[in-house]
Parts: C-alpha cells; sequence; structure tokens
C-alpha cells in the first residue's frame, strides 16, 4: 500500500491517553478488539485521514501486524488513506437513498462545488464521497457530514449545508 502523501505523526500525550484508555476495555491478549476505536482516535486527531506511517503506528501500538491494519482501513469507508476536505459530504449510495434521489442530489452538490465524486475542492474545503449504506434508510435521501446525520436531503438543504460550512457554522464531532 503506497501513497503520495505525507503526513505528521503526532501521537499527543492527550490521543496516548485516549488510546489507552480503549484498550484499558479489552483483555490484555485482546488489543486487536480495540482496533476501530484506536482508529477513529487516531483519524481524528489526524485531518481526518491515515497515512501508512500511522497505520504502522497503530499496529505496533495493538501488537498486531500492519496488514491487519491495512485491511481494515481499506474496507470501511469511514476511514480515509488521503487528505480530505474539511466538510466530507458523504452520501449513501444505497438503493433506498437512491430510490429518493440522492445520485441526482450528489450529482447537484459535486456541480455546486465544481468537483467530481472522491474529489475535494481546491481549497481544501469540501470532499463528496459515495459511500455503502449508513443505516437511516428511513430519512432518506441523507448523508453524513462529520459525526452527524443530514437526513430528507434536498437541494435547498445542501445548499444551506454549504453555506453553514463556509461561515463555520457545522459541529463536525459529537465530543
Amino acid at each position: 500500500m503506497e501513497t503520495a502523501y505525507k503526513q505528521n505523526l503526532n501521537m499527543s500525550e492527550t490521543l496516548m491517553n485516549r488510546i489507552n484508555e480503549l484498550l484499558s476495555r479489552y483483555p490484555e491478549d485482546k488489543k486487536k478488539s480495540a482496533l476501530l476505536p484506536v482508529l477513529h482516535e487516531v483519524q481524528d486527531a489526524h485531518d481526518n485521514w491515515l497515512s501508512i506511517e500511522l497505520m504502522d503506528k497503530v499496529a505496533e501500538i495493538l501488537s498486531i501486524k500492519p496488514i491487519e491494519v491495512y485491511e481494515v482501513v481499506s474496507f470501511y469507508s469511514m476511514y480515509n488513506r488521503s487528505p480530505q476536505g474539511k466538510y466530507m459530504f458523504e452520501f449513501c449510495k444505497t438503493s433506498p437513498c437512491c430510490l429518493r434521489g440522492v445520485e441526482d442530489l450528489m450529482d447537484y452538490t459535486c456541480e455546486k462545488l465544481g468537483v467530481e465524486v472522491g474529489e475535494t475542492t481546491a481549497d481544501g474545503l469540501f470532499t463528496v464521497k459515495g459511500v455503502e449504506c449508513l443505516g437511516a434508510c428511513g430519512y432518506a435521501p441523507m448523508m453524513q457530514l462529520g459525526d452527524f446525520y443530514k437526513e430528507h436531503l434536498t437541494k435547498e438543504k445542501i445548499d444551506q449545508l454549504i453555506d453553514d460550512c463556509k461561515n463555520d457554522k457545522i459541529i463536525l464531532l459529537d465530543k
């Protein structure tokens, strides 16, 4: 697994304390069980993406092989292997959302931001992605923005979200 992007590793005392708190929830010989929450913490502390070096560091902390971390990071869309925009619009692309027009909303959003799906705006503010089921079919069409779901989307709601992001009115993390 290669990446052209460089990232500064900042395993701060605060981050290591949080990781150790997570590890304390599992038996000593089952550190691997903490992989998903540890990856979330590390990604949140590193501009929402994980470099090879960071994944290797997580493997070292959990005493597992780096390939085990790479497999998880490459499987789940919630982990990013390259720099992302500050605001990542993750549209659910499964059947209920598609039946309710999410593909048109993705096209609308991309056109409005001047990017294609998977791309980040030149100012680094927005990334638009399509992801698998977010488990909120009753609220279709929907997307995830940070830790929060944005539901029953319309073009007007997309416009408002973009404006709110540009005006720094969006809270991304539920911490």
